[in-house]
């Protein structure tokens, strides 16, 4: 009991001075120290460096990586777009991760080889530098910072890694978190989607041969919209074409098997089951060309991108064969009427048969004119604006619901004729802008009329989406004042 009594006073009088040394203890060391000790508490922070080049050897391979303009890229073993997440993750963790603890500070070799760290796990090298005041000094010898990391086995307790740094006998740990970023092949750090961008707007004509459709596009004089030339000359829907590149280029590569000619025979990319020319309003075009073969009853696709003397064959997902694989009713535009919204003057709505058209027209105030909406005729007047505008945006939104018959021949069958009834819109001469037909109920699909519009082709558009089509004088003006008749308010 008496000894006890003396290790407890001990312990009692030992306390605040051991917990002043925990205290003092130093914080563990960052992974990329930029400065030789830790800036003093209540120091302003250092600058967080700059990465400029990466190597990372792992998974048996070495990664060289580039900072540029455009992003990171992989220089080795490959040209190549680099992964964004997987790289940031990688210099976010090379700028803000501590060592958890220092393990031995004297390893011996038996020590290093239980560690993992005889032959790292995984390797990386890091170069940056420390920005001055103003965000410069990239070029500053002074500035320029070097790090080597090696890592070994991971710690079962805890889940932690062994880490050494070059030229520091030390070995410490960190958090699994680190090993989870640096320990990274080329794979992982390489970009997947490799076949975009395939930007819309910056190509000109798109030529598809796939295994069950084949047709070719165009960029129209607009330079906004597409159309179809092959295999019938029509209106493309531009968004859908949009939509079509989107998601071709936003296929993920799942391998990059090592590309040679006897390799791309194997793979059955000389008879390809798709091949696709994108050719954009500069540079050179690109072609890619996709295959499907089976190895021991396992099938894969693959693809190959080509443009100029550059070429990067990956395998893809099954999916990418049907991504363009898309038949003309899909690519055909679905609007009903293409007219530019803010020329139409003139509006001619012909009820049908010998029924006179209720006409509105619009003057121009840069001409002298109202540019109010004026209802022509013995009981003309002013138009109600916002009818006027609700009509004009429901024709430019039209859209058909269906294709009907290809090239047709006799108009008549489907209620389609000069006499049916009709919108046709103008502009200030006079000139025929577009005009809507619109014919007799779908068969079996009474919602739906039959309809002719800006294009050659049978349309189907739905009966509630024209309904409100006027057909006399009074559905565009307002009342008249003081009721219906004219005379007094109604109470």
């Amino acid at each position: 009991m008496r000894t006890a009594g003396v290790v407890v006073l001990g312990l009692a009088v030992l306390g605040p001075w051991a917990c002043s040394r925990e205290a003092e203890k130093p914080a563990p060391p960052k992974l990329f120290a930029t400065e030789a000790a830790e800036p003093a508490r209540g120091s302003a922070p250092q600058a967080a460096p700059v990465f400029t080049h990466l190597t990372v050897k792992a998974r048996g391979a070495t990664t060289e990586l580039e900072r540029t303009p455009e992003g990171w890229r992989l220089t080795a073993p490959v040209e190549a777009k680099a992964d964004p997440y997987a790289v940031e993750a990688l210099v976010q963790q090379l700028t803000t991760a501590k060592f958890k603890a220092t393990v031995n500070a004297s390893p011996s070799d038996a020590d290093l080889k239980k560690y993992g760290l005889t032959s790292p796990r995984f390797t990386v090298t890091a170069r940056a530098y420390v920005p001055d005041a103003s965000g410069g000094g990239a070029e500053d010898p002074s500035r320029q910072r070097t790090v080597t990391l090696a890592g070994g086995e991971e710690n079962s307790f805890d889940g932690s890694v062994y880490v050494r740094r070059e030229g520091d006998a030390t070995v410490y740990a960190a958090e699994g978190a680190v090993r989870w970023a640096l320990d990274k092949g080329p794979f992982e750090l390489r970009a997947k989607e490799f076949l975009g961008p395939l930007d819309a707007a910056s190509l000109q004509s798109i030529e598809v041969t796939a295994k069950a459709h084949a047709y070719q596009l165009t960029r129209d004089v607009d330079g906004k919209t597409w159309r179809l030339v092959k295999p019938e000359p029509t209106r493309a829907n531009a968004s859908r074409v949009a939509d079509l590149l989107t998601a071709f280029a936003g296929q993920q590569a799942l391998s990059f098997p090592e590309d040679s000619p006897a390799q791309r025979k194997a793979l059955g990319l000389e008879t390809p089951v798709v091949d696709a020319r994108f050719v954009p309003s500069s540079g050179e075009p690109i072609r890619v060309r996709l295959s499907q073969v089976t190895r021991e009853g396992a099938t894969a696709v693959h693809a190959l991108r080509e443009q100029g003397n550059r070429s990067t064959l990956a395998e893809v997902d099954a999916r990418a064969l049907t991504t363009l694989d898309v038949g003309v009713p899909e690519l055909k535009d679905r609007r009903v009427l293409a007219f530019p919204r803010d020329a139409v003057r003139r509006l001619e709505f012909h009820p049908g048969g010998k029924a006179a058209p209720v006409v509105v027209t619009r003057g121009s105030a840069a001409d002298g004119g109202s540019d109010a909406w004026q209802v022509e005729g013995p009981d003309g007047g002013r138009a109600r604006h916002f009818r006027v505008v609700k009509l004009l945006g429901t024709l430019d939104a039209l859209k058909a619901a269906a294709f009907g018959e290809a090239n047709v021949k006799r108009w008549e069958r489907y209620g389609i004729s000069e006499s049916s009834r009709s919108v046709v819109l103008r502009d200030a001469d006079g000139k025929e802008l577009a005009r809507l037909w619109l014919g007799h109920a779908v068969p079996e699909q009474e919602e739906r009329l039959y309809a002719r519009g800006s294009g050659p082709d049978l349309l189907e558009v739905s009966a509630s989406a024209v309904a409100d089509l006027p057909t006399s004088a009074a559905d565009l003006k307002d009342a008249p004042p003081g009721g219906p008749d004219g005379g007094a308010p109604t109470p």
